[in-house]
């Protein structure tokens, strides 16, 4: 696999996982969009199809990892090059961003709608700055379209929760390659792992939104920070740890969990 397959492979699967995953979030969240409230189940279903499409479409390239959680822990189960990891995230990220503008330019007039809105300006905190009894940054009203936030925002519990997630996610794709005589699930595997990405969602994601994904939450979240969105309030950097740090644990715990007990 050459340098340029893993940049065009990860670059693009990883925008077309956040066009279609932020899409759905988009698609649920703003005024004036015909799936406004759709609810948790949309979501989810809709984050496993961003998966089995990007993963369909780079999976001959690149092999569509499209997440730092789960090149990590095919690195330390042995299947990717360690020298080829800084291209596979760097290309992940590239594209997160990517796709977090198509999405906003996808819905560039229901953003618009949504954020002048004086329903939804109204329902903002009234001190912006400050969530429950915390100084945290309060999130925008469009920030959980971009990227993840806590239902209760403890960092430990949040960390644990992202960790645990991924453990999940990058097992069940470390374990592919057991089947069918160490050949692995082929195309089949892509729906295998959008089916699990649904369980996790929901099973796992109530507590924090389910980031499993680094470049998931800090692509966006970066994009979120630069648009020129009125009234879109904080971007929350004082979380966006979290849904890093909690992956790259979670999918280095898989790795060795497998070398460990697979292998």
């Amino acid at each position: 696999m050459s340098s340029s397959d893993i940049f065009i492979g990860e670059t693009i699967g990883t925008a077309v996982l956040i066009l279609l995953g932020g899409g759905v979030c988009a698609a649920v969240t703003l005024k004036r969009s015909k799936a406004k409230d759709a609810g948790w189940l949309a979501i989810t279903f809709g984050w496993g199809f961003a998966v089995l499409t990007a993963a369909y479409l780079a999976g001959g390239v690149s092999n569509a990892h499209l997440n730092p959680a789960v090149t990590l822990g095919l690195a330390i189960e042995g299947g990717t090059k360690w020298n080829d990891v800084p291209l596979y995230l760097a290309s992940q990220l590239l594209g997160a961003m990517i796709g977090a503008v198509l999405v906003w330019v996808t819905y560039m007039g229901q953003f618009k709608a949504h954020l002048t809105d004086p329903e939804v300006l109204a329902a903002q905190p009234a001190e912006e700055g400050m969530v429950d009894q915390k100084a945290a940054p309060a999130a925008g009203p469009v920030l959980g379209i971009f990227s993840t936030g806590p239902e209760i925002r403890n960092y430990v519990q949040n960390v644990v929760t992202e960790i645990i997630a991924t453990v999940v996610l990058v097992l069940a794709i470390l374990t592919q390659g057991l089947n069918d005589g160490g050949n692995g699930l082929g195309v089949l595997g892509a729906l295998i792992t959008a089916l699990v990405v649904v369980g996790i969602g929901l099973s796992l994601g109530g507590p924090t939104g389910y980031a499993i994904n680094p470049v998931r939450d800090l692509g966006p979240r970066i994009v979120h920070a630069v648009l020129p969105l009125p009234n879109k309030g904080s971007s929350d950097w004082s979380y966006a740890w979290v849904p890093i740090v909690g992956p790259l644990i979670g999918g280095a715990i898989a790795g060795g969990l497998y070398n460990v007990a697979f292998k």
